[in-house]
């Protein structure tokens, strides 16, 4: 069996990223191999990167939001062939469990995710099995194929919260997610899609892909901001898409009566404070949204519809990985989606 060397980028103390090397062994029966191509940094891995994941301590290998090309198939792989353009989902499931039994896997009672496993996707190869490898179509390029992920998990989140036809909807957070939710849920009927963010930049990449309209909440206070807008009523639906107690409040607070909440963010502090009161008032409802669940076919679908380019700011060699994931944390850069190139 063949063995190559691969580079991987890993987390080993708050706020510092090495490249080190490893061994790549070929598939087994059932893996494939893939030379990545392109590889994006996700907002999960900036809180590993400051060491603040709730889910993930360090040291850790980063990356799960990538394509590239199949290297190698191990005996028995059919779906792909050697050469193939690929995406992968990135999680980890045991198959046995009740969730997994009954085809719901996002539910997994011991779900986990490729770079928590040491397979982190910035590095030159990876091994995946096969049934969470899929073809990229022709419309998707390597780098706009590295977005699948988080536009599965803006897509899951979007289902989760049943968006109806002439619904007005509040996102906050106009990262990747924020701006892929918004997009997605103008395409499934939303009549109004208000994005806010702090960066005016961000609010209109937003604006280009789908929101109708944008609110800077560094300048105005949102919630009197969108009761002004919907005339004193609130929002049939809102998304969390930031991790702090103060969205989480302004997600529930700017909801109608009998509205509802996603929270999608992750939250370095996770104890919040919320006025419970309001749910028995208002009789509003909070949900979440992680991961995805057979939605990453849905999102190469809506991919065809979405100019993802306008998400990549910045380019890195993967040997710059310091620099490019200091860029992410760096709010004067303009930085939307960073990618990584081995």
């Amino acid at each position: 069996m063949s063995v190559k060397i691969s580079r991987i980028g890993k987390v080993t103390e708050p706020e510092k990223a090495v490249i080190e090397t490893r061994e790549v062994m070929s598939p087994k029966q059932g893996q494939v191999l893939i030379k990545i191509k392109s590889s994006a940094i996700c907002g999960s891995d900036i809180h590993i990167f400051k060491g603040k994941h709730p889910s993930a301590p360090l040291p850790m290998t980063i990356g799960h939001e990538f394509s590239g090309d199949v290297a190698e198939i191990g005996e028995g792989v059919t779906s792909v062939a050697v050469g193939d353009r690929v995406t992968v989902e990135p999680c980890i499931v045991c198959g046995t469990c009740d969730a997994c039994k009954h085809g719901d896997y996002g539910y997994c009672e011991n779900i986990s995710f490729t770079y928590r496993n040491g397979d982190g996707a910035m590095a030159d190869y990876i091994l995946i099995n096969e049934p969470y490898v899929y073809k990229l179509p022709e419309y998707l390029t390597y780098d706009t194929g590295s977005l699948i992920e988080p536009l599965s998990v803006a897509a899951h989140a979007v289902r989760r919260a049943d968006i109806c036809l002439g619904e007005t909807v509040l996102v906050i957070g106009a990262g990747a997610i924020g701006m892929l939710v918004a997009a997605i849920c103008r395409k499934s009927g939303a009549a109004e899609v208000i994005i806010a963010d702090h960066s005016d930049e961000r609010l209109a990449a937003a604006k280009k892909l789908g929101a109708t309209m944008t609110v800077n909440s560094g300048k105005v206070n949102l919630e009197e901001e969108i009761f002004r807008i919907t005339n004193g009523k609130g929002v049939d639906k809102s998304f969390e898409c930031v991790g702090l107690e103060a969205t989480f409040l302004q997600a529930m607070m700017t909801l109608k009566k009998n509205g509802m909440a996603t929270i999608i963010g992750i939250f370095e502090n996770p104890r919040i404070n919320i006025p419970a009161s309001r749910f028995v008032t208002h009789e509003i409802k909070i949900q979440g949204a992680q991961g995805y669940c057979w939605d990453f076919p849905i999102a190469l679908k809506i991919a065809r519809e979405l100019d993802l380019e306008l998400l990549i700011t910045h380019h890195f060699s993967l040997n710059d990985i310091q620099k490019a994931l200091e860029t992410c944390l760096d709010r004067k850069s303009g930085s939307i989606k960073v990618l990584l190139h081995p």
